[in-house]
């Protein structure tokens, strides 16, 4: 559990995250009666501090275990700090623009996250890469923009009028020899790829999909990564519902549900990182 501050409030021009993207409550005051431990106030996904300038950005441990730790709390002006350190290709930059005015577009990964993507394919030295939803391709391209010229990246979506989006990128990008685009149901084309002799052959994969259907794709990719291979989840924190237990919508008792069974499963090693919507990396033993 964490102990935030007192105060939430965002500027008319910025507002904290949860606000910016979800288009919640912008200006939130709360006293300190009702922060209680482990419970968020209504109307606000996690208990955070969201003024564009905090006098302490950082939430403590209130579990003394833990030795009163505490833990950057990602304001407006601390997130803007963390963007303009992102090395983002100009590829990049004029697909997410695009991506900005589409509807939906707040599925689309966020620069910090598709570099931390990327730079885990490099360390793996992968050649061979999965990604289960692919929007309009910023995570594929980020990942396909590293991968060696022989490399290969199989993007399944079932959303034709994305994958033309994306698509057109790879080619504006130079990397379409490496994308091999699977239009149609994801866990159709996971399963053919089983048939196909493909079982443990895959060095990376990337899951940002149907949340429901996390669980499946992972057990699938599960098959498809060699020993020593990466799985990525992506939304693991669900906007911070994961952690309401007054919240039990289907799609957050998955995540809940999945997160729980992840940690206990002794087939992998896994660190849960709070970037973006939250990721969970998953190295396959």
């Amino acid at each position: 559990m964490l102990r935030g501050a007192a105060s939430l409030s965002c500027s008319s021009s910025l507002s904290c995250l949860c606000c910016a993207r979800r288009r919640q409550s912008p200006v939130v005051d709360f006293p300190p009666s009702r922060l209680t431990p482990g419970r968020r106030p209504r109307g606000c996904a996690v208990v955070r501090r969201c003024s564009v300038a905090p006098s302490a950005p950082w939430v403590e441990a209130d579990d003394e275990s833990y030795g009163n730790k505490q833990v950057i709390s990602l304001t407006p002006s601390l997130y803007r700090y963390i963007l303009s350190n992102v090395r983002e290709p100009q590829i990049l930059q004029l697909l997410r623009e695009e991506t900005a005015s589409l509807r939906g577009s707040q599925m689309q990964v966020s620069p910090d996250q598709a570099q931390l993507l990327a730079m885990l394919v490099q360390i793996l030295g992968a050649e061979r890469c999965i990604e289960v939803g692919v929007y309009t391709g910023y995570s594929s391209l980020a990942v396909g923009l590293v991968l060696p010229d022989s490399g290969r990246l199989v993007a399944c979506d079932r959303d034709l009028r994305s994958l033309e989006v994306a698509q057109r990128y790879y080619e504006l990008a130079g990397i379409s020899h490496k994308i091999d685009v699977r239009h149609g149901l994801a866990m159709d084309t996971l399963k053919s790829l089983i048939r196909d002799g493909e079982a443990s052959s895959y060095d990376f994969a990337f899951v940002d999909a149907e949340k429901r259907m996390t669980e499946d794709y992972f057990e699938i990719l599960l098959q498809l990564v060699r020993t020593g291979g990466v799985i990525v989840v992506d939304n693991v924190l669900w906007h911070g519902k994961v952690a309401d237990l007054e919240v039990n919508d289907k799609k957050t008792l998955s995540i809940r549900n999945f997160n729980r069974r992840l940690r206990e499963d002794d087939r992998i090693s896994l660190s849960m990182v709070p970037i973006g919507d939250g990721m969970t990396i998953c190295r396959k033993r």
